[in-house]
């Protein structure tokens, strides 16, 4: 393409030196779909998110107030001569997401908010209690209510003015004390009201005025007939009643009762607010379930874990959390058995299974004359000031659906309120696809009909593009933290199409990670959708499919590091195929393929691990075999039970029986074959940590070898240094103004928090002191910034650390630093820095495993090498299961079991099991059909 400087069409980007770009200069086409591709570390992320959306987001923040661009001198420019013609800029990465209990898919994209708009408007409520439909109260309904209370009871009546707004709310004040009322009740504490109150005027208030203070007997109806009339009066149709309740030994508690002329129930007379959506909300005090605080579990002792081994008896230990104490608290706890013994007249020889469900209700809840186990370890739980305890404690305890809420996360008065027979939690439990079904049968007449329209279309249209990017098996209320990296970048992608902006910049990093090839096609409309709305997308892609189909093409390399960072070729598909310098070309021309191997294993089944009865989530009882000593890849479309299946069942109930894990394994009946394995390693895409202190080095072990190489040093040895000078984690070496981390934390606010260098030590995270000791005329920051390749050479005679090394560039990982910061890592990186620290321990020969996807960032070739090394670990006899879509992989399989045919309800089962040569036969099997253009 000829360069040109006309803005209005490209994006003109000259001299890039971020990272190892060689000062390039390229013309980005604006309103086209643009792919830069590459092996890894060849540039690809330097120029795309570290150049051009750097630039993008350094700009928007230039546009803002005094207070944002009082960070903009600490803001590190893009190290590039300049750029013309740039779009604003959002980014789309390929990341896991935040582990955040409270953010779903739903809360994601913004559907819930429409969800729960449309159950404020057009919900029906019913009575929790019950479960009538509620109408609105009387006044004499309000009086009958109240004179229902035991007699002398106290109560005060109060009309509800604010709640839950930001504000000093001094109007309200001067309006009341004008109308002659003399007390409210602020925040829950009762103030008079003889001068306006000073509240904060950045925290949210509650502020109810007290009408009158009674105390119940008969001959108060007429006076509470007339203030009752006054609270609805100056509450808009709503009041409160504050109940005081005296306990023999006990201080006086009030209680609340909402009592409406627009909502009660008129079987109990039970009253309720008006319906609104932060009702609905389980990130709100209103809306969230008071006893989990919306998160629909709680931390709390698990009987599974209390009792582990339920055939031990009591005296052989089986209450494991009574079991192994100091003296006297083993004595005191032989004690309480006892007791428990002759109580319920158990015998304490007889096994745990064996004693019946009262008795054990008894032993771990408690009964009249017995505390029980699990009360037992709450108060101690409460009280104690030890860790070791505490820890202990900690380890009996797991996560544990709520029993109020069952889950649901919100206030009964809101799972109460239905449309079509639904609450909102069942519509959360619902598939993308389900949902959106369930929306477009909804029949709907009159005011209805007319006040959920645009509602109703807003909803539709972002479930459509969820199932748009291949997200139509996931579920409104999944967790967000449990999205792989792909799915968390598809539902922000999906975001981004459902706001309609124009005329932006779009960086996306892989959106195919995760996607059988048949749901390719339905994603590359989306981001044509997404072009052809007048915006730029740029990808980093390796999926072949999606490369063809681009409208520009932008190759770096030719290698990674050092030798890469130049633009190697650009221009349309066919052109970048036909250039003999491209080594993209070469694959997509086929001069170069991913060999078939000459002779695939043999499969034995007899000897194989074996899960049988696998119904977790959405499998369907399936039984699998799985052969040893094989390479075995489980495929299917997105959705299908692959993770369930692999992670859920196999890993956990493997890590269960091998190392004792805790984590509860998905529901099936049993695995056989445990015994033919003795280690289970699973490599995935989680984060390596999450400040920048972690980085490969630290991760791998690599780092602990270099500490003590410099500790070693004359020159540490006569400054009396030591491994621990070295380490950014304790004070002593390290930079003290940014403890070790070479950047400091800005709290954005109204951005994502950002780091930038530190001033005192330029990024170096070390003193100055500590700096001045140096092996081969390096110091150890140096070294964190070396390339693993160059790192190699440099430390070629040292045999701990260069093994090490030699495994991060089999993966690929040679163009990445030592001491490159964890949270830059994306989650194709992370997994493969993992399987690098795996494979350069010493394997077993009887190892198992497990990937999920690990081609995510790889360009063919290094696909290539990856194919060598895991063919590798199955030649010494070790098993190597893959969760993968890249046909390039799946080809060279010994075994693959394809699970399907897809996704949600509609898969779950095993669709095909064989050899590639068999799975190309199954004409049901999605797998089978893609298959075959390459085999």
């Amino acid at each position: 393409m000829t360069p040109e400087n006309n803005t209005n069409t490209v994006i003109a980007i000259r001299g890039a030196r971020n990272h190892n770009l060689k000062g390039i200069s390229v013309d980005i086409p604006r309103d086209r779909l643009t792919v830069i591709t590459g092996v890894s570390g060849s540039g690809k992320s330097s120029l795309a998110f570290d150049t051009i959306y750097a630039e993008g987001q350094r700009r928007y923040i230039e546009s803002l107030s005094s207070y944002a661009r009082q960070f903009l001198d600490q803001i590190q420019k893009p190290d590039v001569e300049h750029i013309e013609g740039l779009p604003p800029t959002i980014a789309i990465e390929q990341r896991t997401c935040p582990p955040s209990p409270r953010s779903t898919v739903a809360t994601a994209t913004e559907i819930y908010d429409y969800l729960r708009l449309l159950y404020a408007k057009i919900g029906i409520p019913s009575c929790y209690h019950c479960k009538c439909i509620i109408s609105r109260q009387t006044i004499d309904q309000m009086v009958q209510k109240i004179m229902e209370f035991p007699q002398k009871t106290r109560i005060m009546l109060l009309a509800p003015l604010v709640k839950g707004k930001k504000g000093e709310h001094r109007e309200i004040f001067q309006s009341i004390i004008q109308k002659g009322f003399v007390r409210a009740r602020v925040d829950n504490t009762i103030i008079d009201l003889k001068t306006i109150p000073k509240l904060a005027r950045y925290k949210t208030h509650e502020i109810d005025v007290i009408v009158d203070r009674l105390v119940v007997k008969e001959d108060i109806r007429t006076r509470l007939s007339d203030s009752i009339e006054t609270c609805l009066e100056l509450g808009e149709g709503v009041m409160l009643v504050s109940q005081e309740i005296v306990e023999t030994g006990f201080k006086p508690v009030s209680t609340d009762h909402i009592l409406s002329e627009r909502y009660a129930c008129p079987k109990c007379g039970r009253g309720y607010e008006e319906l609104t959506p932060r009702m609905f909300s389980f990130n709100s005090p209103y809306g969230a379930c008071p006893d989990c605080d919306g998160l629909g579990n709680t931390f709390d002792f698990d009987p599974e874990l209390i009792v582990p081994d339920k055939h031990l008896s009591i005296k052989d230990g089986a209450i494991d959390a009574w079991h192994n104490w100091g003296s006297l608290t083993q004595t005191h706890y032989n004690n309480q058995t006892k007791q428990f013994s002759k109580t319920f007249s158990v015998s304490l020889n007889t096994p745990f299974v064996k004693l019946p469900k009262e008795t054990v209700d008894a032993l771990l809840f408690g009964a009249e004359d017995f505390e029980g186990v699990v009360p037992n370890l709450k108060r101690i739980y409460e009280k104690t000031t030890s860790e070791r305890i505490l820890n202990r404690l900690i380890s009996y305890m797991s996560y544990r659906t709520c029993t109020v809420c069952k889950g649901a996360r919100l206030r009964p008065e809101a799972l109460s309120v239905k449309i079509n027979h639904k609450s909102i939690h069942e519509i959360m439990d619902l598939t993308i696809e389900e949902s959106l079904r369930f929306f477009k049968n909804l029949k709907l007449s009159g005011q209805q009909a007319v006040v959920s329209k645009q509602i109703l279309k807003e909803l539709q249209g972002k479930l459509c593009f969820m199932i748009d990017v291949g997200l139509h098996y996931v579920t409104l209320g999944r967790s967000s933290d449990t999205l792989s990296g792909g799915e968390a970048q598809r539902t922000q992608l999906a975001k981004q199409v459902g706001s309609g902006l124009v005329g932006i910049c779009y960086v996306l990093d892989e959106p195919t990670i995760g996607l059988h090839p048949r749901d390719n096609e339905r994603l590359l409309q989306t981001l044509v959708t997404l072009r052809n709305n007048g915006n730029t997308v740029i990808l980093i892609e390796h999926d072949e499919y999606t490369i063809r189909h681009a409208d520009h093409i932008i190759d770096l390399g030719p290698g990674a590091g050092e030798q890469g960072g130049s633009v190697v070729a650009q221009g349309t598909p066919e052109e970048i195929a036909d250039n003999p310098n491209s080594l993209t070309g070469q694959y997509l021309n086929q001069t170069l393929t991913i060999p078939l191997p000459l002779k695939r294993r043999e499969i034995h089944l007899r000897n194989s691990l074996e899960i049988q009865g696998a119904r977790a989530h959405n499998l369907k009882s399936i039984n699998v075999k799985i052969p040893l000593k094989t390479f075995c890849c489980v495929t299917g479309v997105s959705g299908s039970g692959k993770s369930t299946l692999v992670n859920d069942i196999l890993h956990r109930s493997l890590a269960q029986s091998l190392y004792g894990s805790h984590e509860p394994p998905g529901a099936h009946d049993k695995i056989l074959g445990v015994e033919r394995i003795d280690k289970v390693i699973e490599v995935d895409q989680s984060p390596i940590g999450r400040t920048p202190r972690s980085n490969p080095a630290t991760y791998t072990r690599a780092f602990d070898l270099i500490r003590t190489l410099f500790a070693q040093t004359q020159e540490a040895k006569i400054r009396g240094y030591t491994a621990g000078r070295y380490s950014f984690n304790i004070s002593g070496g390290r930079c003290e103004a940014c403890k070790g981390q070479g950047t400091k934390k800005v709290e954005m606010h109204f951005l994502p928090d950002m780091y930038v260098m530190c001033e005192e030590c330029r990024g170096k995270r070390y003193n100055k002191a500590t700096l001045e000791v140096t092996y081969k005329d390096k110091s150890i920051s140096d070294v964190l910034d070396m390339y693993v390749e160059d790192a190699r050479r440099f430390f070629k005679n040292i045999p701990k650390i260069d093994r090490i090394l030699r495994t991060l560039a089999d993966v690929g990982l040679g163009y990445m630093k030592l001491g490159q910061p964890s949270t830059s890592l994306s989650g194709g990186e992370a997994q493969r820095i993992k399987l690098a620290t795996e494979l350069s321990k010493q394997a077993t020969g009887k190892t198992l495993y497990i990937l999920d996807e690990p081609t995510t960032g790889l360009h063919f070739a290094d696909i290539q090498q990856l194919l060598k090394i895991l063919h590798r670990l199955v030649d010494l006899g070790n098993t190597v299961l893959v969760i993968e879509h890249n046909l390039e992989v799946v080809k060279t399989a010994d075994y693959i079991i394809d699970l399907g045919p897809e996704g949600g309800i509609h898969g779950g089962e095993v669709v095909a099991a064989g050899t590639p040569e068999h799975i190309i036969e199954i004409n049901r099997s999605y797998t089978g059909r893609f298959l075959r253009n390459v085999l």
